[in-house]
Protein backbone atom coordinates (compact mmCIF):
# COMPACT_ATOMS: atom_id res chain seq x y z
CA UNK A 1 0.00 0.00 0.00
CA UNK A 2 1.32 3.29 -0.86
CA UNK A 3 2.44 6.14 2.03
CA UNK A 4 -0.47 8.09 3.39
CA UNK A 5 1.23 10.09 5.92
CA UNK A 6 4.66 11.20 5.66
CA UNK A 7 6.24 11.94 8.82
CA UNK A 8 9.57 13.24 10.69
CA UNK A 9 11.14 12.42 13.83
CA UNK A 10 11.99 15.27 16.39
CA UNK A 11 15.50 15.28 15.75
CA UNK A 12 14.80 15.59 11.95
CA UNK A 13 12.77 19.32 12.30
CA UNK A 14 14.99 21.61 10.93
CA UNK A 15 17.53 23.91 12.97
CA UNK A 16 18.11 27.12 10.72
CA UNK A 17 15.24 28.98 9.59
CA UNK A 18 15.96 29.55 5.46
CA UNK A 19 16.29 33.22 4.84
CA UNK A 20 15.64 34.07 0.46
CA UNK A 21 17.05 37.61 1.34
CA UNK A 22 20.53 36.88 -0.44
CA UNK A 23 19.16 34.43 -3.31
CA UNK A 24 16.89 36.98 -4.68
CA UNK A 25 17.59 37.95 -8.37
CA UNK A 26 16.59 41.66 -7.41
CA UNK A 27 16.97 42.73 -4.28
CA UNK A 28 14.23 44.08 -2.27
CA UNK A 29 13.86 48.34 -2.81
CA UNK A 30 14.30 49.82 1.06
CA UNK A 31 11.11 50.15 3.35
CA UNK A 32 10.51 54.30 4.08
CA UNK A 33 10.53 55.71 6.88
CA UNK A 34 6.72 57.34 6.57
CA UNK A 35 7.77 60.78 8.49
CA UNK A 36 10.31 61.81 5.61
CA UNK A 37 10.10 58.67 3.14
CA UNK A 38 13.92 58.01 3.73
CA UNK A 39 14.40 54.42 3.84
CA UNK A 40 14.90 53.38 6.93
CA UNK A 41 17.37 52.37 9.30
CA UNK A 42 17.37 49.58 12.16
CA UNK A 43 16.85 52.49 15.17
CA UNK A 44 13.87 53.72 12.83
CA UNK A 45 12.12 50.12 13.67
CA UNK A 46 13.34 50.13 17.71
CA UNK A 47 10.29 51.46 18.86
CA UNK A 48 7.99 48.37 17.72
CA UNK A 49 10.53 45.54 17.25
CA UNK A 50 13.42 43.77 19.32
CA UNK A 51 16.48 44.48 17.81
CA UNK A 52 17.20 40.61 16.78
CA UNK A 53 13.96 40.86 15.07
CA UNK A 54 15.38 44.02 12.62
CA UNK A 55 18.46 41.86 11.99
CA UNK A 56 16.23 39.29 10.79
CA UNK A 57 14.47 41.26 8.99
CA UNK A 58 17.58 43.36 7.15
CA UNK A 59 20.10 40.19 7.48
CA UNK A 60 22.27 38.94 4.36
CA UNK A 61 22.83 35.55 5.79
CA UNK A 62 21.32 32.58 4.19
CA UNK A 63 20.33 30.33 7.53
CA UNK A 64 19.79 31.56 10.77
CA UNK A 65 19.59 29.32 14.06
CA UNK A 66 16.41 28.74 15.79
CA UNK A 67 17.08 29.05 19.38
CA UNK A 68 16.94 26.08 21.61
CA UNK A 69 14.09 27.61 23.68
CA UNK A 70 12.07 28.03 20.55
CA UNK A 71 12.34 24.77 19.01
CA UNK A 72 11.53 23.45 22.52
CA UNK A 73 8.35 25.23 22.13
CA UNK A 74 7.95 23.65 18.33
CA UNK A 75 8.25 20.51 19.29
CA UNK A 76 5.07 19.75 20.54
CA UNK A 77 3.77 20.14 17.03
CA UNK A 78 6.91 19.97 14.74
CA UNK A 79 7.84 18.63 12.36
CA UNK A 80 3.87 18.74 11.31
CA UNK A 81 2.79 16.01 8.76
CA UNK A 82 2.63 15.55 5.10
CA UNK A 83 -0.13 13.75 3.71
CA UNK A 84 -0.77 12.08 0.27
CA UNK A 85 -4.57 12.85 -0.72
CA UNK A 86 -5.07 9.60 -1.73
CA UNK A 87 -8.98 9.88 -1.14
CA UNK A 88 -9.83 13.11 -2.98
CA UNK A 89 -7.23 12.05 -6.06
CA UNK A 90 -9.82 9.03 -5.95
CA UNK A 91 -12.92 10.99 -6.28
CA UNK A 92 -10.81 13.58 -9.14
CA UNK A 93 -10.34 10.38 -10.61
CA UNK A 94 -7.05 12.36 -11.36
CA UNK A 95 -3.68 10.97 -12.94
CA UNK A 96 -1.91 13.93 -10.21
CA UNK A 97 -0.86 12.92 -7.14
CA UNK A 98 -1.57 15.06 -4.32
CA UNK A 99 0.53 15.99 -1.06
CA UNK A 100 -0.60 18.58 1.94
CA UNK A 101 1.70 20.02 4.36
CA UNK A 102 -0.71 19.78 7.65
CA UNK A 103 -0.24 22.51 9.75
CA UNK A 104 -3.24 22.59 11.73
CA UNK A 105 -1.73 20.42 14.50
CA UNK A 106 -0.30 23.58 16.35
CA UNK A 107 -2.24 24.17 19.63
CA UNK A 108 -3.42 26.97 17.90
CA UNK A 109 -5.28 25.62 15.03
CA UNK A 110 -2.88 27.03 12.19
CA UNK A 111 0.87 27.82 11.03
CA UNK A 112 1.06 30.88 12.98
CA UNK A 113 2.76 29.73 15.66
CA UNK A 114 6.02 29.05 14.19
CA UNK A 115 6.59 33.15 14.18
CA UNK A 116 5.06 33.77 17.31
CA UNK A 117 6.55 32.01 19.56
CA UNK A 118 10.08 33.20 17.64
CA UNK A 119 8.79 36.35 18.10
CA UNK A 120 8.15 36.70 21.63
CA UNK A 121 10.61 35.00 22.79
CA UNK A 122 13.05 37.52 21.10
CA UNK A 123 11.05 40.49 22.88
CA UNK A 124 11.48 38.23 26.07
CA UNK A 125 15.44 38.17 25.44
CA UNK A 126 14.51 42.17 25.36
CA UNK A 127 13.12 42.57 28.38
CA UNK A 128 9.58 43.78 26.64
CA UNK A 129 6.45 43.78 29.36
CA UNK A 130 3.85 43.75 27.02
CA UNK A 131 2.87 43.36 23.12
CA UNK A 132 -0.01 44.62 20.96
CA UNK A 133 -0.92 43.26 17.27
CA UNK A 134 -3.72 43.14 15.10
CA UNK A 135 -5.79 39.79 13.89
CA UNK A 136 -8.12 39.12 11.18
CA UNK A 137 -9.40 35.84 11.64
CA UNK A 138 -8.11 35.50 14.88
CA UNK A 139 -5.52 32.62 13.87
CA UNK A 140 -2.70 35.22 14.57
CA UNK A 141 -4.31 36.92 17.77
CA UNK A 142 -4.50 33.61 19.46
CA UNK A 143 -1.37 32.19 18.27
CA UNK A 144 0.77 35.04 19.61
CA UNK A 145 -1.55 34.81 23.08
CA UNK A 146 -0.63 31.31 23.28
CA UNK A 147 2.75 32.38 22.95
CA UNK A 148 2.83 35.13 25.45
CA UNK A 149 1.48 32.74 28.02
CA UNK A 150 4.45 30.80 27.29
CA UNK A 151 6.73 33.56 27.86
CA UNK A 152 4.89 35.58 30.41
CA UNK A 153 4.48 38.54 28.75
CA UNK A 154 1.07 40.71 28.51
CA UNK A 155 -0.89 40.65 25.24
CA UNK A 156 -3.37 43.01 23.76
CA UNK A 157 -5.02 41.85 20.29
CA UNK A 158 -7.40 44.44 18.01
CA UNK A 159 -9.68 41.57 16.25
CA UNK A 160 -11.40 43.21 12.97
CA UNK A 161 -14.79 43.65 13.46
CA UNK A 162 -16.04 41.70 11.28
CA UNK A 163 -14.26 38.56 12.52
CA UNK A 164 -15.08 39.64 15.72
CA UNK A 165 -18.63 38.99 15.14
CA UNK A 166 -18.18 35.91 12.85
CA UNK A 167 -14.97 33.58 15.24
CA UNK A 168 -16.68 34.22 18.39
CA UNK A 169 -14.41 30.91 19.43
CA UNK A 170 -11.20 32.52 17.74
CA UNK A 171 -11.85 35.76 20.53
CA UNK A 172 -12.32 32.49 23.34
CA UNK A 173 -9.37 31.26 22.71
CA UNK A 174 -7.17 34.60 22.74
CA UNK A 175 -9.15 34.69 25.87
CA UNK A 176 -7.84 31.48 26.83
CA UNK A 177 -4.39 31.73 27.04
CA UNK A 178 -4.46 35.27 28.89
CA UNK A 179 -4.63 37.90 26.37
CA UNK A 180 -6.63 40.63 26.14
CA UNK A 181 -9.28 41.29 22.64
CA UNK A 182 -11.21 44.16 21.22
CA UNK A 183 -13.21 44.27 18.19
CA UNK A 184 -11.20 47.62 15.42
CA UNK A 185 -11.99 49.86 15.25
CA UNK A 186 -12.55 50.17 19.07
CA UNK A 187 -12.86 53.18 21.29
CA UNK A 188 -9.08 52.55 22.76
CA UNK A 189 -7.04 54.25 20.14
CA UNK A 190 -7.21 57.49 18.57
CA UNK A 191 -7.47 56.35 15.20
CA UNK A 192 -10.08 53.88 16.38
CA UNK A 193 -11.98 56.85 17.60
CA UNK A 194 -11.57 58.59 14.31
CA UNK A 195 -12.66 55.45 12.35
CA UNK A 196 -15.37 54.87 14.45
CA UNK A 197 -16.33 58.46 14.32
CA UNK A 198 -16.29 58.87 10.09
CA UNK A 199 -17.65 55.01 9.11
CA UNK A 200 -19.63 53.67 12.32
CA UNK A 201 -21.17 50.68 10.52
CA UNK A 202 -17.25 49.95 9.04
CA UNK A 203 -16.74 46.26 9.19
CA UNK A 204 -12.96 47.04 9.93
CA UNK A 205 -10.07 46.11 8.17
CA UNK A 206 -5.98 44.57 8.70
CA UNK A 207 -4.93 47.72 8.18
CA UNK A 208 -7.44 49.71 10.70
CA UNK A 209 -6.56 47.35 13.31
CA UNK A 210 -2.64 47.41 12.38
CA UNK A 211 -3.58 51.29 12.77
CA UNK A 212 -4.74 50.69 16.33
CA UNK A 213 -2.05 48.08 17.26
CA UNK A 214 0.73 50.15 16.06
CA UNK A 215 -0.60 53.28 17.98
CA UNK A 216 -0.86 51.73 21.22
CA UNK A 217 2.79 50.45 20.86
CA UNK A 218 4.38 53.54 20.88
CA UNK A 219 2.24 55.25 22.99
CA UNK A 220 3.93 52.98 25.87
CA UNK A 221 7.22 52.33 26.79
CA UNK A 222 7.25 48.81 27.96
CA UNK A 223 4.88 47.54 25.02
CA UNK A 224 6.32 45.97 21.40
CA UNK A 225 4.02 45.40 18.40
CA UNK A 226 4.38 42.21 16.66
CA UNK A 227 2.96 41.07 13.38
CA UNK A 228 1.73 37.97 11.92
CA UNK A 229 2.78 38.09 8.30
CA UNK A 230 3.90 40.76 5.56
CA UNK A 231 7.41 41.43 7.02
CA UNK A 232 10.58 39.49 6.09
CA UNK A 233 11.50 37.99 9.47
CA UNK A 234 7.82 36.36 9.18
CA UNK A 235 8.57 34.73 5.97
CA UNK A 236 11.96 33.34 7.60
CA UNK A 237 10.30 31.99 10.15
CA UNK A 238 7.89 30.02 8.31
CA UNK A 239 10.02 28.48 6.14
CA UNK A 240 10.44 25.54 8.55
CA UNK A 241 7.29 24.11 6.66
CA UNK A 242 8.67 24.06 3.73
CA UNK A 243 11.98 22.76 4.62
CA UNK A 244 10.49 20.03 6.52
CA UNK A 245 7.98 18.96 3.60
CA UNK A 246 11.16 18.77 1.01
CA UNK A 247 12.58 15.86 3.70
CA UNK A 248 9.38 14.29 3.43
CA UNK A 249 8.85 14.09 -0.16
CA UNK A 250 12.76 13.35 -0.30
CA UNK A 251 11.50 10.08 1.59
CA UNK A 252 8.97 8.71 -0.66
CA UNK A 253 11.29 10.38 -4.00
CA UNK A 254 8.79 13.09 -4.89
CA UNK A 255 9.38 16.40 -5.81
CA UNK A 256 6.33 18.92 -6.36
CA UNK A 257 5.65 20.30 -10.09
CA UNK A 258 3.62 22.67 -8.35
CA UNK A 259 3.45 24.29 -5.09
CA UNK A 260 0.30 26.03 -3.80
CA UNK A 261 -0.32 28.41 -1.10
CA UNK A 262 -3.47 30.58 -0.14
CA UNK A 263 -2.11 34.20 0.25
CA UNK A 264 -3.45 37.76 1.96
CA UNK A 265 -0.35 39.34 3.78
CA UNK A 266 1.92 36.03 2.55
CA UNK A 267 2.91 34.08 5.34
CA UNK A 268 2.03 30.97 4.74
CA UNK A 269 2.43 30.98 1.14
CA UNK A 270 6.52 31.77 2.06
CA UNK A 271 6.76 29.08 4.29
CA UNK A 272 5.21 26.53 2.29
CA UNK A 273 7.36 28.05 -1.10
CA UNK A 274 10.34 29.75 -0.41
CA UNK A 275 12.42 26.64 -0.02
CA UNK A 276 11.10 25.93 -3.18
CA UNK A 277 11.78 28.95 -4.53
CA UNK A 278 15.28 28.98 -3.71
CA UNK A 279 15.69 25.56 -5.97
CA UNK A 280 13.95 26.99 -8.77
CA UNK A 281 16.56 30.49 -8.89
CA UNK A 282 19.19 27.97 -8.39
CA UNK A 283 17.91 26.23 -11.46
CA UNK A 284 18.03 22.59 -9.96
CA UNK A 285 14.21 22.67 -10.00
CA UNK A 286 11.72 24.52 -11.85
CA UNK A 287 8.22 24.00 -9.71
CA UNK A 288 5.18 26.85 -10.74
CA UNK A 289 3.97 28.59 -7.43
CA UNK A 290 0.86 29.87 -7.16
CA UNK A 291 -0.27 32.35 -4.93
CA UNK A 292 -4.03 31.93 -4.35
CA UNK A 293 -5.76 35.18 -3.09
CA UNK A 294 -10.02 35.88 -2.87
CA UNK A 295 -11.63 37.96 -5.63
CA UNK A 296 -12.59 40.11 -2.88
CA UNK A 297 -9.02 41.26 -1.93
CA UNK A 298 -6.82 40.22 -4.83
CA UNK A 299 -4.18 42.09 -4.03
CA UNK A 300 -1.74 40.55 -6.51
CA UNK A 301 -3.74 39.42 -9.39
CA UNK A 302 -5.68 43.39 -9.43
CA UNK A 303 -2.92 45.62 -7.40
CA UNK A 304 -0.23 47.97 -7.88
CA UNK A 305 3.58 47.31 -7.10
CA UNK A 306 4.26 50.69 -5.52
CA UNK A 307 5.44 52.01 -2.10
CA UNK A 308 2.01 52.15 0.57
CA UNK A 309 1.46 52.03 3.87
CA UNK A 310 0.78 48.85 5.82
CA UNK A 311 -1.95 50.42 7.73
CA UNK A 312 -4.67 52.86 7.55
CA UNK A 313 -3.27 55.61 10.07
CA UNK A 314 -0.23 55.64 8.47
CA UNK A 315 2.41 54.45 10.95
CA UNK A 316 3.94 51.71 9.65
CA UNK A 317 7.28 52.36 7.05
CA UNK A 318 6.28 52.45 3.12
CA UNK A 319 7.18 49.11 1.55
CA UNK A 320 7.51 48.47 -1.72
CA UNK A 321 4.94 46.08 -2.28
CA UNK A 322 2.01 44.98 -4.50
CA UNK A 323 -1.40 47.05 -2.76
CA UNK A 324 -4.77 47.67 -3.50
CA UNK A 325 -4.16 51.01 -1.06
CA UNK A 326 -3.99 51.28 2.25
CA UNK A 327 -7.34 53.01 2.74
CA UNK A 328 -8.71 49.59 1.25
CA UNK A 329 -11.58 47.95 3.09
CA UNK A 330 -12.90 44.72 1.72
CA UNK A 331 -16.00 43.06 1.58
CA UNK A 332 -16.67 40.99 4.78
CA UNK A 333 -15.72 37.34 3.61
CA UNK A 334 -15.05 34.92 6.06
CA UNK A 335 -11.67 34.13 5.34
CA UNK A 336 -10.75 36.90 7.27
CA UNK A 337 -6.78 36.25 7.13
CA UNK A 338 -6.50 36.96 3.24
CA UNK A 339 -8.47 40.43 3.66
CA UNK A 340 -4.97 42.75 3.63
CA UNK A 341 -4.77 45.35 1.15
CA UNK A 342 -0.88 44.52 0.88
CA UNK A 343 1.45 41.44 0.11
CA UNK A 344 4.53 40.42 1.64
CA UNK A 345 7.49 42.52 -0.10
CA UNK A 346 9.54 39.18 -0.90
CA UNK A 347 6.21 37.70 -2.60
CA UNK A 348 5.31 40.74 -4.31
CA UNK A 349 9.35 41.19 -5.59
CA UNK A 350 9.34 37.47 -6.79
CA UNK A 351 5.66 37.89 -8.51
CA UNK A 352 7.15 40.81 -10.10
CA UNK A 353 9.49 39.15 -11.29
CA UNK A 354 7.33 36.08 -13.00
CA UNK A 355 9.10 33.55 -10.61
CA UNK A 356 5.81 33.26 -8.98
CA UNK A 357 2.20 33.41 -10.35
CA UNK A 358 -1.04 34.48 -8.98
CA UNK A 359 -4.68 33.75 -9.29
CA UNK A 360 -7.83 34.28 -7.20
CA UNK A 361 -11.42 32.64 -6.22
CA UNK A 362 -14.91 33.85 -4.94
CA UNK A 363 -15.45 32.14 -1.60
CA UNK A 364 -18.49 30.28 -2.41
CA UNK A 365 -16.60 28.25 -5.11
CA UNK A 366 -13.77 27.91 -2.55
CA UNK A 367 -16.22 26.46 0.24
CA UNK A 368 -17.08 23.92 -2.53
CA UNK A 369 -13.65 23.05 -2.43
CA UNK A 370 -13.46 22.80 1.43
CA UNK A 371 -16.74 20.50 1.54
CA UNK A 372 -14.86 18.49 -1.34
CA UNK A 373 -12.07 18.25 0.91
CA UNK A 374 -13.83 17.47 4.13
CA UNK A 375 -15.63 14.77 2.49
CA UNK A 376 -13.08 12.94 1.17
CA UNK A 377 -9.46 13.54 3.38
CA UNK A 378 -11.57 14.13 6.77
CA UNK A 379 -9.95 17.28 7.68
CA UNK A 380 -12.14 20.49 7.98
CA UNK A 381 -10.73 23.38 6.39
CA UNK A 382 -10.58 26.96 7.71
CA UNK A 383 -11.58 29.18 5.09
CA UNK A 384 -8.64 30.61 4.03
CA UNK A 385 -6.87 27.23 3.37
CA UNK A 386 -9.80 26.14 0.87
CA UNK A 387 -8.03 28.35 -1.41
CA UNK A 388 -4.94 26.55 -1.72
CA UNK A 389 -7.44 23.65 -1.99
CA UNK A 390 -10.04 25.06 -4.81
CA UNK A 391 -6.02 26.18 -7.02
CA UNK A 392 -4.68 22.66 -6.03
CA UNK A 393 -7.98 20.57 -6.91
CA UNK A 394 -8.00 22.40 -10.64
CA UNK A 395 -4.74 21.78 -11.34
CA UNK A 396 -5.48 18.12 -10.90
CA UNK A 397 -8.36 18.10 -13.00
CA UNK A 398 -6.34 19.68 -15.28
CA UNK A 399 -3.77 16.69 -15.36
CA UNK A 400 -6.96 13.95 -15.75
CA UNK A 401 -7.64 15.80 -18.95
CA UNK A 402 -3.99 15.91 -19.90
CA UNK A 403 -2.92 12.50 -18.47
CA UNK A 404 0.22 14.14 -16.96
CA UNK A 405 0.85 12.84 -13.50
CA UNK A 406 2.18 15.69 -12.02
CA UNK A 407 3.20 15.82 -8.26
CA UNK A 408 1.26 18.67 -6.35
CA UNK A 409 1.67 20.03 -3.46
CA UNK A 410 -0.06 22.27 -0.68
CA UNK A 411 -0.49 23.74 2.43
CA UNK A 412 -3.35 23.18 4.76
CA UNK A 413 -2.61 26.55 6.72
CA UNK A 414 -4.82 25.60 9.54
CA UNK A 415 -8.12 23.33 10.57
CA UNK A 416 -11.76 25.25 10.29
CA UNK A 417 -12.89 23.41 13.46
CA UNK A 418 -13.27 27.54 14.87
CA UNK A 419 -15.12 28.25 11.65
CA UNK A 420 -17.63 26.76 11.29
CA UNK A 421 -20.12 29.28 11.48
CA UNK A 422 -18.79 29.95 7.65
CA UNK A 423 -19.71 26.25 6.66
CA UNK A 424 -22.96 27.34 8.24
CA UNK A 425 -23.25 29.94 5.80
CA UNK A 426 -21.95 28.23 3.27
CA UNK A 427 -24.70 25.41 3.53
CA UNK A 428 -27.63 28.00 4.36
CA UNK A 429 -26.79 29.83 0.85
CA UNK A 430 -26.22 32.68 2.60
CA UNK A 431 -22.65 33.22 1.17
CA UNK A 432 -22.10 36.31 -1.07
CA UNK A 433 -19.95 35.77 -4.16
CA UNK A 434 -17.86 38.96 -3.38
Amino acid sequence: MEQTKILLDENEMPKKWYNILPDMPTPLAPPLNPANNEPLNPEDLAPLFPMELIKQEMSSERYIDIPDEVLEIYKLWRPAPLFRAHRLEKLLDTPAKIYYKYEGVSPAGSHKPNTSVAQVYYNMKEGTERITTETGAGQWGSALSLSCNYFDIECKVYMVRSSFEQKPYRKSLINLWGAQVVPSPSPDTEFGRHMLEKYPDTTGSLGIAIGEAVEDAVKHDNTKYALGSVLNHVMLHQTVIGLEAQQQLDKVEEYPDIVIGCCGGGSNLAGISLPYMRDKIEGTHDPRIIAVEPSACPTLCDGKFQYDYGDMAKLTPLLKMYSLGFDFIPPAIHAGGLRYHGCSPIISQLTADKLMEATSYHQVEVFEAGVMFARSEGIPPAPESTHAIKCAIDEALKCKQTGEEKTILFCLSGHGHFDMYSYDKYFSGQLSND
